[in-house]
């Protein structure tokens, strides 16, 4: 076991001091791109500024004969352009592929300086992320960095969903966590097809209703309610995330086509905690922006909570309703989201900003 004393010391001569604490940058979407499809890097640039996160996959939907492309033309893309705002993360290729070790020792060296997150698939236990964390430093210190770069897990199997605590805690480069519904659902031989989402076969049924003697009729039409097949997982992601002070986030969802059902899967992540979600089109990004944004309703409720609550201590009645301590530490969570995000959108800004808080 590592020594407590020890957890915050480089893991390399010369690398840089690991982050006592993550910093809480917005990435309310994290919008995957194909390095190696000369369309999705051309558009690239115009998504600066509009997406939070920019994130080049080298794993999953890149073909093993375009690997190297890939990562190529990541480091391309990377160094002839200018982020501004906006996130630079990439997925590498899981730690048991061919691959990996070249995705690593390049872009290290290459676009390290540029690089905020390192994604890491199929995370099985601390051991995956301990392996990343000493590699890692190591490149660091050969390329001269002078901050280390982040670490995501994303939980795609049964053992890892099992590890997920010492996961969160094996490194302080771990930035977060995001769930991959569709190789989850194959570790745990999961009934399901679709990547992400619900299922209309898992599903509560309402009572049946009962006859004029009281005898219930079962063979009556009832009304069904759709289920969540993740809200145990990712209750128990936010929990681990939480505990560790960084950040949980919904994965892909994957009908493209089904926007509705794409909101409301979001939505109910934002509400259990998450900060924000995976984007496959473009489509999905203005979705994530818009749910894991805290509604202008929200923050001014927030804000009204506040401003009655004065020193934080006691109860007040707003509206029929009591608030004390724990209203507002509740409130206070959407009101610290609304400042982070208004520093980056300006119409986000302009809507906070006009709120009027009247106690």
């Amino acid at each position: 076991m590592r020594s407590a004393k020890d957890f915050f010391r480089p893991l390399a001569v010369g690398a840089p001091t690991p982050l006592t604490e993550i910093p809480a940058r917005p990435s309310r979407a994290i919008h995957f791109f194909d390095p190696s499809n000369p369309k999705m890097a051309a558009k690239v640039p115009d998504l600066v500024g509009k997406v939070d996160v920019l994130l080049g996959n080298l794993e999953d939907a890149i073909k093993a004969d375009n690997k190297e492309a890939a990562r190529d033309g990541l480091v391309d893309i990377a160094q002839k352009t200018d982020f501004g705002p906006t996130q630079l993360w990439t997925r590498i290729n899981s730690l048991d592929s061919p691959w990996v070790l070249d995705d690593l020792t390049t872009l290290v060296p290459a676009i390290g300086d540029k690089l905020d997150v390192i994604m890491v698939p199929k995370v099985q236990g601390a051991e995956d992320i301990q392996y990343v964390d000493r590699l890692l430093a190591q490149l660091e210190a050969k390329a001269g960095l002078d901050r280390p770069i982040l670490v995501h897990a994303i939980l795609e199997t049964a053992r890892g969903v099992a590890n997920v605590e010492e996961i969160c805690a094996a490194s302080p480069r771990m930035q977060g966590l995001s769930l991959g519904p569709a190789d989850l659902a194959a570790d745990r031989r999961m009934k399901t097809t679709r990547v992400g989402g619900g299922h209309p076969g898992y599903l509560v049924r309402q009572d049946p209703p009962k006859n004029d003697v009281g005898v219930p009729d079962v063979e009556a039409k009832r009304t069904t309610y759709q289920q969540d097949l993740w809200h145990y997982t990712i209750a128990r992601m936010v929990d681990a995330c939480a505990m560790n002070g960084i950040y949980p986030y919904y994965g892909p969802f994957g009908d493209i086509a089904d926007t509705v059902a794409c909101e409301d899967q979001f939505r109910n992540a934002f509400l259990l905690g998450c900060v924000g979600t995976w984007s496959l089109h473009p489509k999905q990004i203005a979705i994530a922006n818009r749910v894991f944004s805290p509604s202008v309703e929200d923050v001014a409720h927030a804000r009204r909570v506040a401003a009655a609550m004065g020193d934080g201590t006691g109860a007040v009645m707003l509206d029929g309703k009591m608030e004390d301590d724990a209203s507002l530490k509740q409130c206070l969570v959407m009101v610290e989201l609304a400042e982070q995000l208004a520093a980056i959108d300006p119409e986000l800004k302009k809507a906070y900003d006009a709120i009027e808080v009247d106690a």
